[in-house]
C-alpha cells in the first residue's frame, strides 16, 4: 500500500563511538548534493537544583538542505538518550550546550547568537545584549550575568558522548514516503547507527482537517477504542521515558452533549484547560495549540527501527485509521477492543489494509 498523507518522521538513533550526528548530516548532504548548517535545537531536562524542576537546553544540531535549499532532515540531540553513553568520557572538541532556567532568554540566544561561534565566544552577543561581559570559570564554562549578579545563560562543553545521540528529523513527506525515507535509512545503516536503549520513533500527520470539535472528538475516540491492538501490532519500548495516557478529563470533556455544538475556538480553549501534555502516547498538543509550524497529530509510542518496511507499515495502518476518525459513524461503540488475532484481523479489514502490511 501507498501512503497519501504528509508525515513526519522522527527516530532516534545512536552514532558508532567517536561519531557524532553531525557524520550523518554530513551523508545525507554528500547524497543530496546540499549542505549542512549548524543550529541550536532547544530540549528540557529535570534538573536536581531545588525549586527548579527543569533546566531548558540549547544542544548543537544539524540542518541538511538539498541543492534547492529545501530542507531534507535534521539530525538533533535527544535529552532522553543515556543508557548507552559513557558518562565519564571527556567533551569532545567543539560540543557545547546553554542552559538556562528561563526558556525566554534561550529564544533570545537562538535570534541574536551564532551557533557556528565557539565556546567561549558564542554569548558574547547576549552579554552584550545584557550590558555586561561574558565569564570564564577556569572549567571551560563561561557565564552571562545581569546587573544584579544573578546567572542568565551558561554555556559549558558537551561530556559523556552527547555528540552520538541523533534524532533524524524528516522534513514532512508528502510524497513517494518509501523512497525519500529508504534513502535516509540507508545512509543510517551504512554508517552502522544503533538503536539507543530508550529510542523510539515518531510519526507526525498533518492534523488541519481535525481542526473542528465533531473531527478531533473522531479521532480522541478512534485511538481510545484500538489502542491495545496498535501497542499489540507495534509494541513501544517500554525503556522509553516519556510516554503516557490521556487523563480521563479528555474523554469527559469530548463526551458532553454539548462539546460537539461549540465553535472551535470555544472547543479548544476547553481543551487547553486540561491536563494534556505531549509526553503521552498520542500527542494531540499541536491541534490543541493549532501549531502553525507543526499542525500534526504525533504518535509517540512506536518503537525506533533501522527498516523501512517496519516504519512504513505503522504509518500505513495509522493512515488507515485517521482516515476512518474522518468518516466515523454515529452509532461507533468507543469501548477499547482487546487484542487477539480475530479482532486484529477485524481492525485491518475494517481499515482495508492488508495483513501482510505488518
Amino acid at each position: 500500500m501507498q501512503l497519501s498523507w504528509k508525515i513526519g518522521f522522527e527516530i532516534e538513533y545512536l552514532a558508532p563511538r567517536n561519531y557524532s550526528r553531525k557524520d550523518l548530516a554530513c551523508a545525507i548532504a554528500s547524497f543530496y548534493g546540499g549542505h549542512i548548517t549548524r543550529i541550536f535545537h532547544q530540549q528540557v531536562e529535570p534538573s536536581l537544583v531545588p525549586d527548579q524542576p527543569v533546566f531548558d537546553n540549547l544542544t548543537l544540531g544539524f540542518k541538511v538542505n538539498d541543492r534547492e535549499d529545501q530542507l531534507i532532515a535534521l539530525c538533533v540531540d535527544d535529552l532522553t538518550l543515556q543508557n548507552d553513553l559513557q558518562k565519564s568520557c571527556l567533551p569532545k572538541q567543539g560540543w557545547y550546550r546553554i542552559v538556562s532556567d528561563d526558556t525566554r532568554i534561550l529564544q533570545l540566544i537562538r535570534c541574536h547568537c551564532d551557533p557556528n561561534l565557539p565556546i567561549d565566544q558564542v554569548l558574547i552577543r547576549l552579554a552584550e545584549l545584557f550590558h555586561t561581559t561574558l565569564q570564564a570559570d577556569g572549567s571551560g564554562m563561561h557565564r552571562v550575568i545581569d546587573a544584579s549578579g544573578k546567572s542568565v545563560a551558561i554555556v559549558a562543553p558537551l561530556p559523556g558522548e552527547r555528540e552520538r545521540p541523533c534524532e533524524l528529523v524528516t522534513a514532512p513527506i508528502a510524497e513517494h514516503h518509501r523512497e525519500r525515507l529508504g534513502c535516509l535509512l540507508d545512509l543510517v545503516n551504512q554508517l552502522q547507527f544503533q538503536i539507543p536503549a530508550e529510542a523510539a520513533t515518531h510519526l507526525h500527520f498533518d492534523a488541519t482537517c481535525f481542526y473542528s470539535p465533531d473531527l478531533f472528538k473522531n479521532l480522541v475516540l478512534v485511538y481510545r477504542k484500538y489502542h491495545v491492538l496498535l501497542e499489540h501490532m507495534f509494541p513501544p519500548n517500554r525503556r522509553c521515558r516519556r510516554l503516557g495516557a490521556w487523563p480521563n478529563q479528555l474523554f469527559d470533556l469530548i463526551s458532553h452533549s454539548s462539546f460537539e455544538t461549540l465553535g472551535w475556538p470555544d472547543a479548544r480553549q476547553l481543551l487547553a484547560e486540561l491536563p494534556l501534555t505531549k509526553y503521552c502516547n498520542y500527542n494531540l498538543i499541536n491541534i490543541i495549540n493549532q501549531d502553525p509550524i507543526k499542525p500534526t497529530f504525533e504518535i509517540r509510542n512506536l518503537p525506533a527501527m533501522l527498516d523501512c518496511e517496519s516504519i512504513l507499515s505503522a504509518a500505513i495502518v495509522h493512515e488507515a485509521l485517521l482516515t476512518f476518525a474522518c468518516q466515523l459513524p454515529q452509532c461507533f461503540d468507543p469501548t477499547p477492543v482487546p487484542a487477539t488475532n480475530q479482532t486484529i484481523d477485524e481492525f485491518l479489514t475494517l481499515l482495508g489494509v492488508p495483513r501482510d502490511v505488518l
